[in-house]
């Protein structure tokens, strides 16, 4: 052991989450493959605390919110939780309550960073349907007053912190290409489309959450609008989550197909690979993980021209438009062309770009950040 104890703490996790709490995990079992003492502190149905090969988890008994998630509601449970541990840095993955962590660490001379995971001025803004990025901005100016660094996963991402002072680290985060892999047919030089006229449909997948801020809204749309223009085709969706009415609404009369949520990644994998192309379209995603998982499968994506899985997605592997169907419909009849000629040629070059991508990467640029506090 190297005597380094770095205290992860989440907020709006829950056993659905994605992004975050695969995020999480992952940098977490990197730090304990470094030699580092880990434990991550989350919300949960009661208090309990475990180890596995990834450290210690400590989930702190928190009230249900909205979605299935828990919000922690504890500050002392966490202040004795880190009196305890003794982290030599604390890594916050939340703006909003574990903000106690912080004040802690400065108290006790430990090192603290704030894992900025999400866009929230433009996140809130398309939640709430009015512009807060004002009160945003004020609070990051705070936030960047009590944590030593900020870390984003994007240049889109750390957009919403222009104009505030704060020690900025921008850390894309990986995918784990072992598990999320590519079916040797799609890319075998022969493989070919059988997309013509009387061919089969072209199929399309969504994966996460029903919610609006993940914009399934827009995604639905999209294929609802390429129904409507007679391209044949089927859409899956997995996920669930507090909008699924509003978006079932949305596809009514569409070969839409709901599954609910997925358990295992390797199922979602799967799921991947059997489509043609991935609708991945929120204009307020701060990076993609889900992205980065149909690209490691080999599947092409579309997404919007706005957020942060725009800067995962290029003319190689996808294509994109702005948040509107009728533009998304474009680009995705653009790719479905350029899939009946090359659909090989295409699925590597999207494995090849989630393989700029590994795990690895990430963990080893954390692990320097965290070393700069000792």
């Amino acid at each position: 052991m190297t005597g380094e104890r770095i205290a992860q703490i989440a907020n709006f996790v829950g056993p659905t989450s994605g992004g975050l709490r695969r995020a999480v995990d992952a940098l977490g079992r990197g730090y304990t493959e470094a030699g580092f003492e880990r434990i991550l502190i989350i919300p949960g149905p009661q208090d309990a605390i475990s180890e596995s090969e990834s450290g210690w988890t400590l989930s702190i008994a928190s009230p249900a919110v909205t979605g299935g998630y828990r919000l922690c509601l504890s500050p002392r449970k966490v202040c004795q939780a880190l009196d305890r541990f003794k982290p030599t840095s604390v890594e916050v993955s939340d703006k909003w309550t574990m903000t106690v962590a912080a004040l802690w660490a400065r108290r006790h001379g430990v090192g603290s960073v704030l894992f900025s995971h999400e866009r929230l001025d433009d996140m809130a803004s398309m939640f709430m349907r009015m512009d807060v990025s004002t009160p945003v901005h004020v609070l990051n100016r705070r936030l960047a007053r009590w944590y030593d660094r900020v870390v984003t996963t994007s240049q889109y991402s750390a957009g919403e912190w222009e104009g505030v002072d704060a020690d900025l680290r921008i850390v894309p985060l990986g995918v784990d290409l072992e598990r999320f892999t590519p079916d040797s047919e799609n890319l075998s030089p022969d493989a070919s489309v059988e997309a013509t006229e009387g061919g089969r449909p072209l199929s399309l997948i969504y994966a996460g959450r029903l919610s609006r801020e993940k914009s399934p809204h827009l995604a639905v749309a999209t294929a609802v609008e390429l129904d409507r223009r007679g391209i044949d085709l089927r859409m899956e969706v997995y996920g669930t989550g507090p909008h699924l009415d509003e978006v079932a609404m949305i596809a009514e009369g569409a070969p839409v197909f709901f599954h609910g949520y997925l358990d295992g990644r390797d199922a979602l994998a799967a799921s991947y690979r059997q489509a043609d192309i991935s609708l991945s379209v929120c204009p307020a995603e701060t990076f993609g993980l889900a992205v980065l998982e149909a690209l490691a499968c080999g599947t092409p994506v579309v997404t919007s021209d706005q957020g942060g899985a725009r800067e995962i997605v290029d003319e190689t592997c996808g294509d994109w438009g702005e948040p509107d169907p009728v533009f998304l419909a474009d680009a995705v009849e653009r790719l479905w062309a350029r899939l009946r000629t090359d659909r090989s040629g295409i699925r590597r070059a999207a494995r090849r770009r989630a393989e700029a991508y590994p795990w690895s990467t990430p963990i080893a640029t954390m692990i320097d950040l965290h070393r700069e506090f000792l």
